[in-house]
């Protein structure tokens, strides 16, 4: 115990980049655990317990303004990311960490401070889900996506706030801004809503950022890159897993979701016709009736 003991001090307080070691929440990872743990706690347990007799909120002014902010974000963490590196100076093949305190540096390791802050504030997605009662919208890849975010965003704060792995920062606000934008509009209501067809797409997207990360970071493991290796590593590991959670998640929700949609499409005319021969017009439209509300079940489980 005392060797585990002695390599996790000598990993947190001497490995750690210096410039970022007394930022808020980026002293140790304490408060950051604390958090995660709560956040957890509070959206399986908790706040269920707490809305359990209460009507759900609605939350719909709060809802816009909180993705438009989240907009925000994601708009100035992209152009962070591009002006302090990968617009000009970053290699996509191997980009080491500049420890020194010049501009350029200092301001990549205040964007990837920004990134763990903007991680932080979208636990909120999860909080307002539990406001309004969309209980079955909290899957084991959403809590596993925004508790691990927070964390891999410390781990760049505390020990590379710079170099290779910021590009994922880089994509995924850039990703965000469509997200948020596509949950803004959302909130405005169902007048809106019927023209947001690109949900799936989001998705699609995900999935295409973790296979940039993944193979971005493989380049590390392969090459005489002065990266951390072992981070790479653990980069790549997590790349795949959100590339299998994702891609389960879009095969679950839209490809068989469209599947069922066209066999149910297919057997209506052999039904409709044997109701017809069998018990006359009052059969039809009670199979009609039955079919839509079918449909309507369906599409509530997809949405």
């Amino acid at each position: 115990m005392s060797v585990i003991v002695d390599y996790y001090k000598d990993l947190i307080y001497n490995r750690n980049d210096p410039r970022t070691k007394d930022w808020l929440l980026a002293s140790g990872p304490g408060p950051l655990l604390w958090i995660v743990s709560f956040y957890l706690y509070f959206c399986t347990s908790l706040g269920p317990k707490i809305m359990q007799d209460r009507k759900p909120f609605t939350l719909r002014y709060t809802l816009i303004v909180y993705n438009f902010v989240q907009v925000i974000l994601s708009i100035y963490l992209v152009h962070e990311g591009l002006m302090a590196g990968w617009l000009y100076d970053y290699s996509y093949k191997c980009q080491p960490v500049d420890y020194s305190n010049n501009s350029q540096s200092l301001r990549m390791a205040r964007a990837v401070y920004m990134y763990f802050i903007c991680k932080l504030i979208e636990l909120l997605d999860t909080v307002f889900f539990v406001m309004r009662k969309k209980q079955r919208q909290i899957s084991f890849l959403h809590l596993y996506h925004h508790a691990m975010m927070p964390i891999c965003a410390w781990i760049g704060v505390r020990f590379v706030p710079g170099g290779h792995a910021t590009l994922l920062g880089l994509i995924n606000s850039f990703i965000h801004i469509l997200m948020y934008t596509y949950y803004m509009l959302a909130a405005f209501g169902p007048e809106v809503q019927k023209y947001l067809w690109w949900k799936r797409h989001l998705t699609s997207l995900q999935l295409v950022q973790f296979v940039i990360i993944l193979f971005h970071n493989l380049q590390v493991l392969v090459t005489d890159c002065n990266y951390p290796k072992p981070l790479a590593m653990l980069l790549c590991i997590n790349a795949g897993l959100f590339i299998y959670l994702f891609g389960s998640f879009y095969v679950k929700t839209y490809k068989r979701a469209a599947r069922s949609r066209e066999q149910m499409k297919e057997r209506t005319p052999a039904v409709t016709t044997n109701c017809v021969t069998a018990n006359g017009k009052a059969k039809v439209n009670g199979y009609a009736n039955g079919h839509a509300n079918s449909h309507a079940k369906l599409d509530e489980k997809v949405d």
